[in-house]
Protein backbone atom coordinates (compact mmCIF):
# COMPACT_ATOMS: atom_id res chain seq x y z
CA UNK A 1 0.00 0.00 0.00
CA UNK A 2 1.31 3.47 -0.85
CA UNK A 3 0.39 6.64 0.80
CA UNK A 4 -0.78 9.48 -1.06
CA UNK A 5 1.42 12.16 -1.32
CA UNK A 6 -0.31 15.97 -0.56
CA UNK A 7 0.38 18.57 -2.97
CA UNK A 8 2.86 21.29 -1.99
CA UNK A 9 1.65 23.67 0.08
CA UNK A 10 -1.44 21.50 1.20
CA UNK A 11 -1.98 21.76 4.95
CA UNK A 12 -2.26 19.57 7.48
CA UNK A 13 -5.05 20.12 9.95
CA UNK A 14 -3.75 20.64 13.24
CA UNK A 15 -0.39 21.31 11.89
CA UNK A 16 2.12 24.43 11.01
CA UNK A 17 4.69 24.11 8.16
CA UNK A 18 8.08 25.66 9.64
CA UNK A 19 8.37 28.28 6.71
CA UNK A 20 10.19 31.75 5.81
CA UNK A 21 7.24 33.44 7.41
CA UNK A 22 7.64 31.40 10.45
CA UNK A 23 11.08 31.11 10.60
CA UNK A 24 10.81 35.06 11.15
CA UNK A 25 8.72 35.64 13.61
CA UNK A 26 10.54 33.35 15.40
CA UNK A 27 13.95 34.58 14.65
CA UNK A 28 14.66 35.82 18.45
CA UNK A 29 13.11 32.70 19.97
CA UNK A 30 15.44 30.37 17.39
CA UNK A 31 18.56 32.71 17.96
CA UNK A 32 18.28 32.73 22.07
CA UNK A 33 17.79 28.47 21.69
CA UNK A 34 20.79 27.97 19.36
CA UNK A 35 22.67 30.04 21.34
CA UNK A 36 22.33 27.05 23.94
CA UNK A 37 24.65 24.79 22.02
CA UNK A 38 27.44 26.45 23.32
CA UNK A 39 28.58 25.77 27.11
CA UNK A 40 29.14 28.86 28.28
CA UNK A 41 25.88 29.96 27.32
CA UNK A 42 23.75 26.73 28.79
CA UNK A 43 25.84 28.31 32.34
CA UNK A 44 25.06 31.85 31.97
CA UNK A 45 21.32 31.02 30.93
CA UNK A 46 20.92 28.61 34.25
CA UNK A 47 22.69 31.41 36.26
CA UNK A 48 19.98 34.21 35.44
CA UNK A 49 17.15 32.93 32.97
CA UNK A 50 15.92 37.11 32.53
CA UNK A 51 19.03 38.85 31.96
CA UNK A 52 19.89 36.09 29.17
CA UNK A 53 16.16 36.39 27.54
CA UNK A 54 16.79 40.01 27.77
CA UNK A 55 19.95 40.06 25.91
CA UNK A 56 18.40 38.35 22.64
CA UNK A 57 15.55 40.67 23.16
CA UNK A 58 12.74 38.70 23.30
CA UNK A 59 9.38 40.22 23.71
CA UNK A 60 6.98 40.13 26.93
CA UNK A 61 5.28 37.70 25.13
CA UNK A 62 8.15 35.44 24.29
CA UNK A 63 9.67 35.36 27.38
CA UNK A 64 6.34 34.36 29.28
CA UNK A 65 6.24 31.30 27.20
CA UNK A 66 10.43 30.75 28.21
CA UNK A 67 9.21 31.04 31.34
CA UNK A 68 6.07 28.88 31.23
CA UNK A 69 8.19 26.14 29.35
CA UNK A 70 4.63 26.26 26.89
CA UNK A 71 6.51 24.21 24.23
CA UNK A 72 3.27 24.52 22.08
CA UNK A 73 2.82 28.50 22.53
CA UNK A 74 6.86 28.36 21.47
CA UNK A 75 6.06 26.30 18.75
CA UNK A 76 3.08 28.78 17.27
CA UNK A 77 5.25 31.48 17.54
CA UNK A 78 7.88 30.54 15.51
CA UNK A 79 10.01 28.29 17.58
CA UNK A 80 11.96 25.55 15.56
CA UNK A 81 11.86 21.82 17.34
CA UNK A 82 15.27 21.16 16.47
CA UNK A 83 16.48 24.69 18.04
CA UNK A 84 13.26 24.05 21.09
CA UNK A 85 14.55 21.29 22.20
CA UNK A 86 18.03 22.99 23.04
CA UNK A 87 16.23 24.78 25.51
CA UNK A 88 13.99 22.00 26.56
CA UNK A 89 17.41 20.01 27.79
CA UNK A 90 18.50 23.58 29.70
CA UNK A 91 15.53 23.66 31.67
CA UNK A 92 14.94 19.38 32.26
CA UNK A 93 12.43 18.93 29.79
CA UNK A 94 13.74 16.65 27.50
CA UNK A 95 12.11 15.55 24.51
CA UNK A 96 9.62 13.09 26.46
CA UNK A 97 8.49 15.50 28.79
CA UNK A 98 8.08 18.42 25.69
CA UNK A 99 6.28 15.44 23.79
CA UNK A 100 3.98 15.38 27.01
CA UNK A 101 3.41 19.27 26.97
CA UNK A 102 2.93 19.22 23.49
CA UNK A 103 0.00 16.81 23.96
CA UNK A 104 -1.58 18.03 26.76
CA UNK A 105 -0.72 15.28 29.03
CA UNK A 106 1.43 14.13 32.14
CA UNK A 107 4.52 12.68 31.93
CA UNK A 108 3.45 9.47 33.58
CA UNK A 109 0.26 9.80 31.07
CA UNK A 110 2.99 10.36 27.80
CA UNK A 111 5.62 7.78 28.92
CA UNK A 112 2.68 5.08 29.08
CA UNK A 113 2.02 5.56 25.27
CA UNK A 114 5.85 5.07 24.21
CA UNK A 115 7.73 1.52 23.56
CA UNK A 116 10.69 2.74 25.89
CA UNK A 117 9.53 3.10 29.43
CA UNK A 118 12.60 4.99 30.67
CA UNK A 119 13.43 7.31 28.17
CA UNK A 120 13.72 11.26 29.11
Amino acid sequence: MTTQQLSPGAKIADSDVFDLAMSWRGYRINKMCNALSQPHNRDEYKKDEEAFMAKYALTEEEKRLVRARDFPGLLAAGGNIYFLLKLGVVTDNGLYYMGAKMRGETYEQFLATRNERSAT
